[in-house]
């Protein structure tokens, strides 16, 4: 049986630390060194932006920012035998596999680069006015490579986990057919793909980890999965970075941007009810037991297109008569404005005889859409400047007139994998086309009502109830797929003997129907609830919350980063024998 294979995550997002790529490759202590590097670059958004830049220069369309982290890292990398995979290609894999090239050639270096493409489908025709258009691709390509001795791969519209799970395969020689081995390291990919969101970052009970001690004011150091044979893993970090890794941190992440109790990927569908985790050591927390089964037979596709342009406003309101001054101001404006769409939203005031004025203050957004640029010019910025000696007493503004800028809608669709062609092209130049699974998931098989309420623990007694904050004993993390917000809630694994009672609780209270009483903004969505026994949790799907998307919406909190910790600051009735 072979050694488990460690992977280290050194980007989340496009912007993510520069730094992170050297730290993972400087930062083994005790022989501990790690066998490969990967990165994730390519959020929805960021096939948009990278759609935008094509339009400018057509051979960008790849992440620079990943070049430039190899600029002061490539030769160590080489030196030491770590592995490299990123999907920083994004719509142009074979151009940044060339400027990598070009970079180990002026630093005087052999690095054999490949690369995976047959994403992209613009060229195909099946979407109308699509700026972008990618599959998401399995993670056997990357295999491929690293097995053909490839020192770097990059890809273009892999899923997320396919760049740690595409490793762990050619380093355990996986098969197709691995499914509880590949549905371990696709959850292992899922934990680490978003960086330091495994250890620490962007987690609720941060303040838990203060207290306990744990280095919160040093940068957050990025995970590393342990991927062993049979699919099971490790979560940790290298010794002395910032951050920790308990099971609250990698339950966060497990339950980041999730929908169903089952987890498709190209290769393997994950069952998310599984999943098993134990802290096996400080900052070592072991992911077992995940089960996995065939792949459904279509593939994800993301689509970007261009929606128009948009612009916006933000007046501030302060002291006495805020709705007034509110009513006034839009009624000034209304019937100037040209856009086909202007959107109003005010932050809540928070009462009179505040100490300061920023506390005295509201802000009152109008943003418009157009699909010209035309009339979110001087049409809309000039009635609004206009104003200023002209409305309401006070009359600020944040900031002064902006220039329209474009948008894009996205979108999900589902193709069959016969119109798609998964190829790596070596680093030697050879090419190779990736073959299809040769067993699928009846899609009947995948019960939409699979992990839904009702819960499967008893009713909570009658009992005495507190008027509490949720987040009393419960963690939350939320974010977008899509139009969709996702929102886990689970409770804090704390040693408290009262933790399977409370996770009876939480899993009782939250209902549709309670969902939207704690975000009114859901009364007329469709609200999905999935309870994971398993991880204390339980997963809510707002649907369309945010539009179309995060460069669409009009939302406050676009990308519903904030949702949770919203959710968590509302007031519930809490049994007390639970508190």
């Amino acid at each position: 049986m072979t050694n488990p294979v460690r992977i280290a995550n050194c980007s989340g997002f496009y912007g993510d630390r520069l730094s992170a790529l050297k730290e993972q490759l400087e930062g083994g202590s005790n022989g501990r060194d790690v066998d490969v590097i990967t990165g994730d670059y390519l959020a929805e958004l960021t096939m948009l932006i990278l759609g935008m830049d094509t339009l400018r220069d057509a051979d960008l369309g790849y992440a620079r920012t990943f070049l430039k982290q190899l600029e002061g890292t490539l030769g160590l990398a080489l030196d030491k035998g770590v592995k490299i995979v990123s999907n920083a290609g994004g719509l142009n894999p074979s151009g940044l596999a060339t400027q990598i090239q070009k970079l180990a050639a002026e630093l005087g270096l052999d690095a054999k680069v490949a690369y995976v493409e047959g994403d992209d489908l613009r060229e195909a025709g099946l979407f109308d006015g699509a700026l972008t258009a990618n599959a998401y691709l399995g993670a056997f390509g990357i295999a491929s490579a690293l097995t053909r001795g490839a020192d770097i791969v990059v890809t273009g519209r892999v899923t997320d986990a396919s760049v740690v799970v595409g490793p762990a395969i050619a380093h355990h020689g996986w098969t197709p057919t691995s499914y509880d081995e590949l549905a371990g390291a696709v959850v292992a990919g899922h934990v680490i793909e978003c960086g330091t969101q495994a250890t620490g970052g962007n987690f609720s009970g941060f303040t838990d980890l203060f207290r306990a001690g744990a280095p919160m004011t040093k940068p957050l150091g990025f995970p590393i999965a342990e991927i062993a044979a049979d699919g099971s893993s490790i979560i940790t970090k290298h010794d002395g970075t910032g951050g920790a890794v308990t099971v609250d941190t990698v339950t966060a992440q497990l339950l980041y941007e999730i929908q169903t109790t089952r987890y498709l990927n190209p290769d393997v569908t994950t069952h998310l009810d599984s999943i098993r985790l134990r802290q096996e050591g400080p900052d070592r927390v072991e992911i077992s037991g995940v089960a996995g089964a065939p792949p459904v037979e279509r593939l994800k596709v993301a689509v970007n297109t261009l929606g128009g342009y948009r612009n916006q406003f933000e007046f501030v309101l302060t002291g006495l008569d805020i709705d007034a001054k509110a009513e006034w101001l839009r009624s000034q404006l209304d019937g100037q404005f040209r856009a086909a769409e202007v959107v109003w939203t005010q932050t809540p005031a928070r009462g009179g005889d505040a100490d300061t004025e920023e506390g005295a203050s509201v802000l009152l957004r109008c943003i418009a859409k157009d699909p010209e640029a035309g009339p979110l010019g001087k049409p809309f910025t000039g009635p609004c400047v206009e104003l200023a000696l002209a409305s309401y007493p006070g009359f600020t503004m944040t900031s002064p007139p902006q220039k329209p800028s474009p948008f894009g809608i996205y979108r999900p669709e589902y193709v069959d994998r016969s119109a798609v062609e998964h190829t790596v092209v070596h680093h030697d130049g050879v090419r190779e086309v990736i073959a299809d699974p040769t067993a699928f998931l009846d899609a009947a098989e995948l019960d939409p009502e699979l992990g839904k309420r009702p819960s499967p623990y008893p009713a909570p007694a009658d009992t005495i109830t507190r008027r509490m904050p949720l987040g009393t004993f419960v963690h939350a993390r939320s974010g977008d797929k899509g139009g969709n917000a996702n929102l886990g809630l689970w409770v804090k694994n704390d040693g408290s003997p009262k933790y399977e009672a409370r996770v009876q609780w939480l899993a009782k209270i939250v209902k549709d129907r309670k969902v939207r009483e704690l975000v009114p903004e859901a009364k007329d969505l469709d609200v999905d609830v999935y309870v994971l026994p398993n991880l204390g949790a339980v997963n809510v799907v707002i649907h369309g919350l945010l539009g179309d998307g995060v460069a669409a919406s009009t939302r406050f909190d676009p990308q519903a980063k904030g949702l949770g910790e919203w959710v968590r600051s509302r007031i519930v009735h809490i049994q007390e024998d639970l508190v």
